[in-house]
């Protein structure tokens, strides 16, 4: 045994966690080397020091704090969201899973649905009125399944995952409140244009809705974007939503509104209005040059 191995094995010996053998033979090399006899000295006054600290005394407010802990975590449980269908997707949502993964599980899902489908209607066989409405039923399956991925990913952080799911609302067989809600709140509040942009298309179909046309007026007022605004007061006329002429003369008033904005809200009134479309205004030609008394003058010399 050397000296390294020794000085390794010095706590091992004084804490008897060696074996006899071990032992034996560390006293050995102890015997003849007057180094290694010095450093277990040193070890062995660390180790009686070590053996005369006391132990710190738990604090007085430790009990308190603990019992205090245990509160906050049972006051968490208890306001957990319930396990409905869209906490269920939000929750797989907040998993890191590539957004290839999520498509091609999600695509799965609607081929298992399809063919899960296939197969009941050829098992159940029956009328043709029987068969359309097993066809209906499984057509409003899907339509849900595509209403309940478009309410999660639509406050996916990816604007391109955002707009994905405004874009499924186009084969949704109806929008629901939750729907509406959804897109409304989006159209207000979303940061990208683009977003917004797609989310007022998907609205104008559903113009027909009371809900849809007051949150569409309602929106006016939230919009900064030039592109926005203007889309807006094309909705506004293609809809004939007449009550919208009060809150677009309201948008006049900004001191910063673009001009381009100003003019197509103009027009938008006007047609509101009256019924009829605003005459359009004829461009100064290139070619037309305005001149001053002076220089009227001047050319008439």
């Amino acid at each position: 045994m050397n000296c390294e191995q020794t000085k390794d094995q010095l706590v091992d010996y004084l804490s008897s966690q060696l074996s006899a053998t071990e032992q034996a033979a560390l006293q050995a090399h102890l015997a003849s080397c007057a180094d290694c006899r010095e450093e277990l000295q040193a070890v062995q006054g660390v180790w009686q020091t070590l053996g005369k600290v006391r132990p710190p005394e738990p604090s007085e407010h430790i009990r308190p704090d603990f019992y205090a802990m245990l509160a906050t975590f049972k006051e968490s449980v208890d306001t957990a969201p319930d396990y409905s269908l869209r906490g269920l997707w939000q929750r797989w949502l907040a998993f890191e899973f590539p957004q290839p993964f999520l498509r091609l599980v999600y695509s799965l899902c609607l081929v298992g649905v399809g063919v899960i489908g296939g197969y009941w209607l050829h098992r159940q066989g029956g009328t043709a009125g029987a068969d359309q409405q097993q066809i209906a039923a499984l057509a409003t399956q899907v339509s849900e399944m595509r209403q309940a991925m478009m309410l999660a990913l639509i406050e996916n952080p990816s604007a391109s995952e955002r707009l994905r799911a405004v874009s499924y609302t186009k084969d949704l067989n109806g929008a629901d409140a939750r729907v509406v809600e959804a897109l409304l709140s989006t159209l207000n509040q979303d940061p990208n244009v683009n977003v917004r942009l797609a989310t007022l298309e998907a609205l104008t179909p559903l113009g027909q809705d009371p809900a849809v046309r007051l949150g569409l007026i309602k929106a006016l007022k939230n919009q900064d974007s030039p592109l926005v605004q203007t889309a807006l007061a094309d909705a506004m006329v293609q809809l004939q939503v007449h009550r919208s002429v009060k809150p677009l003369r309201e948008l006049l008033k900004q001191d910063n509104l673009d001009q381009s904005v100003k003019s197509k809200i103009e027009e938008s009134i006007q047609t509101l209005s009256t019924g009829r479309p605003a005459e359009p205004k004829t461009p100064q030609r290139h070619d037309q040059t305005q001149l001053t008394p002076q220089r009227a003058a001047i050319a008439t010399v």
